[in-house]
């Protein structure tokens, strides 16, 4: 396989570069401004289908070859793109059976990105032939880096419900179940009389009246993802006949919920993410500290690159803020300290038209004489002193467990609470941890949980019974793990374990609930003390008769349908433990001070006493200080030299308010 790094030395700094939305005067200003910035990698041709092949079989690539030349010529390498994420004109004009269907059964138009069906065999033979075309040309161009497939796998077309995606779907299920009645055994059809004869009876999950059944709606998640993983492996092998350099497509990890990473992880020969600030949060560098943590478990544990984030604003949020002084500079230094081996952004020049004419740039429409230009290039400036940051690994004590199977079936419908989200016990749990100053991983269930002392699972709705051994077994050779409400209550095939719940998980945790009480909107719980420990306040959405069979109750419920009974509970367990918490504490309410004990209780070592605005992340042998508050922090225990400021650092070292302060132990 080909590998990372994919440049000779140094992080990866640039961005998206679409020239051809230029004269070509604008080109050699570009570049003269990408030296000054320190730029040394673009991705290039992401949307060049209809210029580079105007015609079928008519092929133009004089613009693409002065660019690259150009860019050559400059000292800035290309990661250079396949163009099939946008189909051109003439391509839905001549087939029109590869376009989009929607799950109410409208035929989508063209005028955007992602026009096309996933299973269409005229996509996958014109997407081969332009790929093929384009990687005999310039396999062995210097610019060239590394190539770059597609574009966000699964933003607009994730599902298809053409007749063409119908029959792609009932093939699919025909290779997983071999016969028809395995298929009704796992799907539970006899629930009113849905059974199938024929895998020819089955339909993708259109829409239709409530109550579809879930077996197939998480089936139909599932073939769609590996409709585009397919896709994918067909541009990348048609690569490797003319190039062995580095294939990647870029993710949008975590705002992606139909592609299941984890499966796609193995496909790229690095991982690449976008992401962008959610300006809207109180706290969107908590959220964006998530991603970057869950990208580079993704990646395994390797260094991956940071694909596309901002300078400002986007233009697709409901409310699209300008970042503050020195949020974009903290937001990429962020991503570098939790294992990115590169800064590139969306995009170079800002756009005049189109869609993204309101979206920030590298080099926005005020030009070089504005704060976003000067940012990017003391931004380049801080990257190249960091360069020695490059490959180094990130470690974490703690695992969060993420499976984005139970993402998709958590929230189907008819749900014990339209209160349950995937995401919204993962991030306050996520919080709490951010702000006790420890980093973590995040694991599929099924993952090798021995390197970490404390196991987190806050969203487990889904999980099999392997995965679930696989918990148990960790407890049992000394993990500590820590649940959240409404776990291990079904299979993969989103159907209830036999017995009480929490199904998969009773055993290692040592409880048997009898009964869901879900709060009403605005309603909360109090929790009391008991002779194990302090109380933590109150709980929302989520209340349940918990019976002890072998835990022992750590906090109950004061009041509510359950008072009296336990609220948290702990289970020794062989050589460790394993909690359990059955309503939604919130930081404020309680889980901040509930995650320090099961820290501690974990023997999980963290600083104490620094601010919980102050981000702490240890990348090798380079501590990453960023303040996100307005007035300076000082850490202690540091000793080293910065290697942004040069200063030597003797035990302690302040960071200003915004600021970040780089320390190389």
């Amino acid at each position: 396989m080909p590998g990372y790094p994919v440049l000779p030395e140094g992080l990866a700094y640039g961005g998206d570069y679409n020239p051809e939305q230029w004269p070509e005067e604008v080109w050699r200003e570009d570049v003269r401004l990408m030296r000054e910035a320190g730029v040394n990698l673009v991705t290039v041709g992401v949307f060049n289908w209809g210029l580079i092949e105007p015609q079928e079989g008519e092929y133009d690539f004089s613009r693409l070859d002065r660019i690259l030349d150009l860019l050559h010529s400059a000292g800035v390498y290309a990661d250079l793109a396949t163009p099939t994420s946008s189909p051109p004109a003439w391509f839905r004009r001549r087939y029109p059976g590869s376009r989009l269907v929607d799950r109410e059964g409208h035929v989508l138009g063209g005028g955007s990105r992602h026009s096309f069906c996933p299973s269409s065999p005229d996509y996958a033979a014109a997407s081969e032939r332009v790929v093929a075309t384009l990687a005999a040309r310039y396999a062995g161009h210097p610019a060239l880096a590394m190539w770059h497939v597609h574009n966000e796998y699964g933003w607009a077309n994730a599902h298809c419900y053409c007749p063409t995606s119908a029959e792609a779907f009932r093939a699919w299920l025909r290779d997983r179940y071999g016969d028809v009645g395995a298929l009704n055994a796992a799907w539970g059809t006899t629930f009113w009389g849905l059974t199938y004869g024929s895998f020819e009876e089955v339909e993708p999950p259109v829409t239709a009246p409530v109550g579809l059944l879930t077996g197939l709606q998480l089936d139909f998640m599932r073939f769609s993802v590996d409709a585009h993983i397919a896709c994918f492996r067909r541009e990348r092998e048609t690569i490797r006949r003319f190039s062995d350099l580095p294939v990647t497509t870029n993710f949008m990890i975590p705002n992606c919920k139909p592609m299941d990473y984890w499966r796609w992880a193995a496909e790229v020969d690095v991982v690449a993410n976008d992401h962008y600030l959610d300006s809207g949060r109180a706290d969107p560098h908590i959220e964006l500290a998530m991603a970057a943590d869950l990208t580079r478990s993704v990646a395994g544990g390797r260094p991956w690159m940071l694909m596309e984030h901002s300078t400002g604003a986007v233009n697709w949020q409901p409310r699209n803020l300008a970042k503050r002084p020195g949020e974009m500079r903290r937001n990429t230094l962020a991503h570098v300290a939790r294992g990115s081996d590169s800064a590139m952004f969306f995009q170079w020049r800002a756009s005049r038209y189109g869609a993204e004419k309101f979206h920030s740039a590298m080099v926005p429409h005020a030009g070089t004489d504005s704060r976003i230009w000067r940012d990017v290039v003391a931004l380049g400036a801080d990257l190249r002193r960091l360069a020695g940051v490059r490959g180094a690994r990130v470690t974490a004590d703690v695992a969060v467990v993420w499976d984005w199977e139970s993402y998709w079936a958590l929230e189907f419908e008819w749900r014990p609470s339209a209160d349950l989200r995937f995401r919204e016990r993962i991030e306050a749990y996520y919080e709490a941890l951010w702000r006790e100053h420890v980093t973590v991983d995040f694991v599929h269930p099924s993952a090798d949980l021995s390197p970490y002392r404390l196991v987190v699972a806050p969203s487990s709705y889904l999980l099999g019974e392997a995965p679930a051994k696989n918990l148990h077994r960790y407890v049992e050779a000394g993990g500590h793990l820590l649940v959240s409400y409404f776990s291990g209550i079904v299979d993969e095939n989103d159907t209830i374990h036999p017995g009480p719940y929490p199904g998969a998980l009773r055993e290692v945790l040592g409880v048997a609930v009898e009964e869901f009480h879900p709060l009403r909107e605005h309603e909360t719980v109090t929790l009391s003390s008991s002779r194990t420990g302090p109380s933590p306040a109150t709980g929302r959405i989520w209340s349940e008769r918990v019976r002890l069979t072998g835990a022992l109750a750590v906090h109950e419920f004061a009041d509510g349908p359950d008072a009296g009974h336990p609220a948290v509970t702990r289970h020794d367990l062989g050589a460790g433990s394993a909690w359990y918490v059955s309503t939604a504490l919130d930081a404020e309410s309680g889980l901040r001070g509930l995650v320090a004990r099961v820290l501690d209780h974990a023997g999980v070592s963290r600083p104490r006493g620094l601010p919980d605005t102050l981000e702490l992340v240890r990348r090798g042998d380079h501590v990453f200080l960023i303040n996100h508050a307005d007035e300076p922090a000082t850490v202690t225990g540091v000793t080293g030299t910065g290697v942004l400021d040069g200063a030597a650092y003797d035990g302690s070292a302040t960071v200003p308010a915004g600021g970040v302060v780089v320390v190389r132990t």
